[in-house]
């Protein structure tokens, strides 16, 4: 199975999640995975583009597809959000033909190289989960958590709809929790692993969109969790950097370490910090892994 992918680690990944996508070329290099560049790539336009200009954001999103496609490699990506809009496209591109050749009749008068709808959309946490030889991943684990309690959150745009996507979602997803039993930890049980983050109504309701981050951490936090893990950029926007504004509204103290799912992995395998971002993480996950000898 080839491991060679066109990366797209979306808006937040290039910008104010860097250490995200930065965790992600480390761990993808230690486990033979390459992250082929997509310099031609926009923005995916996100939900917010879908809801009001459908067709513009399925135009868009072919154009991002026919860029892999025409490297002759699948996409892999780091955003939940980037990977539901691209998901959702390629769905209806390879069960709807009427709408990909209209689509396709866009990027004809734009210049752009048709899509044929033959590349599948996937997430690196699949990639390292489902695709990477397991013993390959074990032998990568220098530092295992030693039990340590960890709280996976899925997050919700790469959960559903369940049936656009290339690997279990829904229900059925457990990449975070077997990701965190190979690296020697604990998955903690709560109510809030599979909800929205509250990354979407940030704007137009951020008094809402901290509650949210406080309940989701805080559910983690009272069943045990000692840290968190995301696989979205955007989730690890919102359960890191709005931790303490949402201690604000709830009038409670949070401090629950939340961290990219690449970054805990990179760590795990002994690299180095600055190269995983950690010191840019602002509730810093670093005291607590340094309890296990991380």
């Amino acid at each position: 199975m080839s491991l060679e992918f066109s990366f797209y680690p979306g808006c937040a990944g290039k910008q104010v999640q860097k250490e995200a996508k930065s965790a992600a070329h480390a761990v993808a290099r230690e486990l033979g995975i390459t992250l082929h560049p997509m310099p031609r790539a926009s923005c995916c336009g996100a939900v917010s583009l879908r809801e009001a200009k459908l067709a513009f954001s399925l135009a868009v999103a072919a154009r991002i597809l026919s860029e892999a496609e025409a490297a002759g490699r699948n996409i892999c990506t780091i955003c939940n959000t980037c990977l539901q809009t691209l998901s959702h496209a390629n769905y209806r591109f390879k069960h709807e033909p009427d709408v990909l050749e209209k689509i396709n009749g866009v990027l004809k008068k734009a210049g752009v190289r048709p899509y044929g709808a033959t590349i599948k959309v996937q997430h690196l946490l699949w990639v390292v989960m489902d695709q990477v030889d397991q013993k390959v991943l074990k032998s990568k684990i220098t530092r295992p958590l030693k039990g340590l309690k960890v709280a996976p959150f899925y997050g919700c745009h790469n959960l559903r709809p369940s049936e656009i996507y290339e690997s279990k979602a829904g229900d059925e997803a457990d990449h975070l929790d077997r990701l965190i039993t190979v690296l020697g930890g604990s998955p903690v049980s709560y109510g809030g692993a599979r909800k929205c983050c509250g990354f979407h109504v940030m704007l137009s309701d951020p008094r809402e969109m901290r509650s949210m981050v406080a309940t989701n951490c805080l559910d983690a936090k009272d069943n045990g969790a000692e840290l968190m893990i995301s696989p979205c950029t955007l989730c690890d926007m919102s359960l890191n950097a709005y931790q303490m504004p949402a201690e604000k509204v709830v009038g409670k103290k949070i401090g629950l370490p939340e961290m990219n799912f690449a970054q805990l992995l990179g760590a795990s395998m002994g690299l180095d910090a600055g190269e995983l971002g950690l010191e840019r993480l602002h509730v810093d996950p670093r005291p607590v892994l340094k309890s296990k000898g991380l």
